[in-house]
C-alpha cells in the first residue's frame, strides 16, 4: 500500500536547542506505526510539526505524494490528520459536547448553536468507545482517565486518514486500553495510518506493526516489530541493555508503620484491613474506579470514608480527615502523598527546581522560624536523583516527564519522611527514567521506609512490589506476593466480584 504521509528531513529548533534533527518518516495506510524514544527524544515535537502546531525550520511534508504545509492544527485536520496530544487540551469550564465541537459548532436554521445535535453526536461518539458519560458533563468533573478517553473520542470521531495518538493510554487501565486497541484495529483495517506514541512496551508489541526510534532528536532507525524483542527495542532506545528494569525486592520488613483496620469506603461496602511495614512496597491493583484512589485520598481528606481506623507509627489518624489540613497533617506524621497529576497537583511548574524541592522543607518549619539555606541539600538531591537539568534554577516545567517525577519524589525524600503514598509513579515516563524511579522507591524502602503504590500498569506492580492488594467494589478482595503474582491472577481477582471476602 502506498504511503499516505511522508515527512522528509524535518528539523525544528527552539532557541539554541535542536529538538528534531533531519528526521524522515513514512506512514502507510492499514498500519500502526510506533514512535518511540526516551523523553526529550523529539517524538512529540515531530508529531506537532505534522499536526500544524509547529512549522518546520527545514524539511517537507508530503500527503498522497503532494507537498503540503499546515499553518495550524485546523488546517491539518482538514487535510485528514487528527492528533490526540499528550498534554490534554480540553477546556474544563466547558461540557464534553462543547469541547468536541469547539470552533465548529453546528447551527440551527435560525443561526443559533444546535445543542441537540452536538449532544446527540457526542453521545454517539462516546458510545463507540464504550463510554456512558453524559455529553452535558463539565470536563472539570471528569477523572484524568475520563478526560483522556474524551480526548481520544474527539480524535477518533474526526473523519481523518492519519491518526496520531501521543501517550493515549497513560491514564487508562488494562480494560480501557483493550477498548481503545479494538478501535485502533478497526481504523487500521479501514486503511487508516496510525502513529502510536507510548512508553508501555507490551502495548507496542500488541498493537503496532512498525517502530521508529528517535534519540536526542535524531532518527535511530525504523524496523518491523516482528524482527524486534522488548530487549532489543529498549537497547535501540537508550543505547544500552536494561538487563533488569526492576531492582531486587526487599530482604525483609521492619516495624509496623501503617495500620488500617475495618476500613469502609462507603456505607454499603465491605470493610477491609491492611498493614504496611518499613522496608516493603505494597501495590494497589484493580480496574479503574474500584476504590484504590478513594482509599489513598481518604488519608489526606480529599475523600470522606464511612468508617475505620488508621494508625501511623502507632499514632491514630482521626477520620474523617479535614481536607483543609490533611496533607500538612500527614506530613507532620512523616507521610508524603505523591499525586497522579504532577503538573496540576504536585509541582509548581513556573518555579525553579530548587524551590520545588525546598518548599517541603520550609513548610515543615514554623512560620516565624528564620529561613534556612538548603542550597547544598538541593544540589545533593539533584545529583542523587540524577535529574537531567541545566541547574537548580531551571523551571520544573522545562523538564521531561521523568525528571519532573524525580523532582517531585525528591521533595519528600529530602524531608526524610517514613511513608510514601504514590499514585501512578511512572505515568508518562520513558523506560530509562522508569528504571531510575523504581530504584529510588526501592532504596527508600531499603532504608526502612514504607511505600504504597497505586498503578494501572499491572506489570509495574508485579515487578516493583513485595505485596499486591487487589481492590474491587471498594474493598480488598485478594492479596498476593509480587514475586509470584501473574497478570492473569490479578485480572481474575479484579473482575471476580464473587471473590469479595470481608476481612476481620
Amino acid at each position: 500500500m502506498p504511503n499516505l504521509v511522508e515527512l522528509s528531513h524535518i528539523s525544528k529548533s527552539f532557541g539554541g536547542s535542536l529538538a528534531v534533527d533531519h528526521v524522515s518518516l513514512e506512514l502507510f495506510g492499514g498500519s500502526v506505526h510506533a514512535l518511540m524514544g526516551e523523553n526529550g527524544a523529539g517524538k512529540s515535537t515531530l508529531m506537532k510539526v505534522l499536526a500544524g502546531v509547529y512549522q518546520p525550520d527545514e524539511g517537507e511534508i508530503f500527503k498522497n505524494g503532494h507537498k503540503v504545509s499546515f499553518a495550524n492544527p485546523r488546517e491539518a485536520l482538514e487535510f485528514g490528520i487528527s492528533t490526540v496530544f499528550q498534554e490534554m487540551t480540553l477546556l474544563p469550564n466547558l461540557t464534553i459536547a462543547e469541547n468536541m465541537y469547539l470552533g465548529r459548532e453546528p447551527l440551527t436554521a435560525f443561526g443559533s448553536i444546535d445543542y441537540r445535535k452536538m449532544n446527540s453526536d457526542t453521545q454517539a461518539a462516546l458510545s463507540e468507545l464504550g463510554l456512558s458519560l453524559p455529553p452535558q458533563t463539565l470536563v472539570s468533573g471528569l477523572s484524568i482517565a475520563e478526560r483522556q478517553f474524551v480526548e481520544i473520542a474527539h480524535g477518533v470521531k474526526a473523519d481523518a486518514s492519519i491518526f496520531v495518538l501521543d501517550e493515549p493510554t497513560a491514564a487508562l487501565n488494562a480494560a480501557d486500553v483493550e477498548v481503545l486497541n479494538k478501535h485502533i484495529r478497526r481504523l487500521r483495517d479501514a486503511g487508516k495510518a496510525i502513529v502510536y506514541i507510548s512508553h508501555r512496551m507490551e502495548e507496542i508489541f500488541n498493537i503496532c506493526d512498525t517502530v521508529t526510534v528517535l534519540k536526542d532528536g535524531k532518527l535511530v532507525g525504523t524496523r518491523p516489530l516482528s524482527e524486534m524483542t522488548p530487549s532489543s527495542l529498549v537497547a535501540m532506545m537508550v543505547g544500552r541493555e536494561l538487563r533488569d528494569l526492576f531492582p531486587s525486592r526487599g530482604q525483609g520488613t521492619n516495624g509496623l508503620l501503617l495500620d488500617v483496620k475495618h476500613f469502609k469506603i462507603g456505607a454499603s461496602t465491605k470493610p477491609f484491613s491492611l498493614q504496611v511495614h518499613g522496608g516493603e512496597i505494597v501495590g494497589l491493583a484493580g480496574l479503574e474506579g474500584q476504590g484504590q484512589q478513594k482509599f489513598l485520598r481518604s488519608l489526606i481528606g480529599q475523600f470522606q470514608p464511612f468508617s475505620g481506623t488508621v494508625a501511623i507509627k502507632g499514632k491514630a489518624l482521626p477520620l474523617p480527615v479535614n481536607p483543609a489540613w490533611g496533607v500538612r497533617r500527614l506530613r507532620s506524621m512523616g507521610v508524603a502523598f505523591v499525586p497522579e497529576d504532577r503538573k496540576e497537583e504536585g509541582l509548581f511548574l513556573g518555579l525553579p527546581i530548587a524551590h520545588n524541592i525546598a518548599i517541603g522543607l520550609h513548610s515543615a518549619r514554623s512560620e516565624l522560624a528564620i529561613a534556612k539555606n538548603y542550597r547544598q541539600l538541593i544540589a545533593d538531591s539533584i545529583k542523587s536523583l540524577n535529574v537531567r537539568t541545566t541547574g537548580p534554577q531551571a523551571h520544573a516545567g522545562s523538564l521531561s516527564g521523568g525528571n519532573q517525577q524525580k523532582v517531585l519524589l525528591g521533595r519528600y525524600l529530602a524531608e526524610g519522611v517514613d511513608i510514601l503514598l504514590v499514585e501512578e509513579p511512572t505515568r508518562g515516563v520513558d523506560v530509562g527514567a522508569k528504571s531510575e524511579i523504581y530504584k529510588l522507591l526501592r532504596d527508600f524502602a531499603a532504608k526502612g521506609g514504607a511505600v504504597i503504590v497505586l498503578s494501572r500498569e499491572t506489570v509495574e506492580l508485579i515487578g516493583l512490589c513485595d505485596r499486591i492488594l487487589v481492590v474491587h467494589g471498594n474493598t480488598v478482595v485478594s492479596e498476593m506476593a509480587g514475586a509470584s503474582a501473574a497478570e492473569q491472577d490479578i485480572l481474575n481477582a479484579a473482575l471476580n466480584a464473587e471473590a469479595v471476602v470481608e476481612q476481620e
